[in-house]
């Protein structure tokens, strides 16, 4: 017993937390791993201390998320890569629209960057559609053979690695074409950075917070 609550009762606040934790959840598949747990734990203590609406209601909750996370790790989803101008008047939008969380994983980026085209400095610009929506953008400045890349951004709803394994392993042919043969990436986000060494890149000797990606 701690702090004169029993065992079980921490049991409930756990299950409590977790549950109340998914609901803050942008990703919905993370939303319904967290929501799957908690809910199972809640059941595990609604039973515990008879209380059988709680038990039962709570194991609906865990087969219903089993059979969406089911559904979403089986789904055939269509990928495709669309190149656009840098000036691309929806792209203006797409970034406007998720400033806020663009920021937060890239709070160097600068919207400016997207009319940069001056001498050997070329725009880079892929809008990644999943399911026929648009649902991140890649961004980058190609110096010579070398692309570095400003924007590697997934709205909340598709971040998971499908986007990034689609983009720099079943598309890396996309990079040699246009005469890309390294990215180079600064990030500070610790989330960003686990991205990108789970997508192949690697952080440069001496170079703190810098990822590369030859090809």
């Amino acid at each position: 017993m701690l702090f004169n609550i029993s065992w079980l009762e921490w049991v409930g606040y756990v299950s409590s937390v977790l549950v109340a934790v998914s609901l803050t959840m942008s990703s919905i598949k993370k939303l319904r791993w967290y929501n799957l747990v908690g809910a199972a734990i809640f059941s595990f203590y609604g039973f515990a201390i008879q209380a059988y609406p709680v038990g039962v209601l709570n194991l609906f909750i865990v087969l219903a998320n089993i059979y969406y996370l089911h559904g979403m790790y089986s789904a055939n989803e269509s990928f495709k890569i669309m190149k656009v101008e840098a000036n691309d008047p929806y792209l203006e939008y797409f970034v406007d629209f998720h400033k806020a969380q663009i920021q937060n994983f890239f709070p160097r980026f600068d919207k400016s960057l997207l009319q940069q085209n001056e001498g050997e400095q070329k725009a880079f610009t892929l809008f990644l559609l999943r399911n026929a929506v648009v649902a991140g953008v890649f961004f980058g400045i190609k110096n010579n053979h070398i692309l570095y890349l400003h924007l590697d951004f997934v709205s909340a709803p598709y971040r998971d690695l499908k986007p990034g394994d689609f983009i720099y392993k079943q598309n890396a042919q996309l990079f040699n074409e246009a005469g890309i043969r390294q990215i180079v990436c600064n990030t500070e986000n610790e989330e960003h950075r686990k991205y990108l060494l789970k997508m192949g890149f690697v952080e440069k000797t001496g170079g703190k917070n810098v990822f590369e990606m030859n090809f």
